[in-house]
């Protein structure tokens, strides 16, 4: 199983309802599905955060940070 994780979800990432833990059965799935929520939160969020990913063990985290 291959999760992708939003460690600390800003408060754009709350208003919007999006989940912050996801599984899926396949790594390629994972990596698709995290590439562009992290594409999304970078691109349309309100800018006040960071956003950066890191893999581990097939699974993606996406840490939030302030600018």
């Amino acid at each position: 199983m291959y999760k992708v994780t939003v460690s600390s979800p800003c408060s754009c990432f709350i208003k919007r309802g999006l989940n912050d833990l996801q599984d899926f059965s396949t790594k390629e799935e994972a990596a698709s599905v995290a590439k562009e929520l992290l594409h999304t939160m970078q691109t349309t969020f309100c800018a006040k955060h960071e956003f950066k990913m890191i893999e581990k063990f097939g699974s993606f985290t996406i840490m939030t940070k302030p600018r």
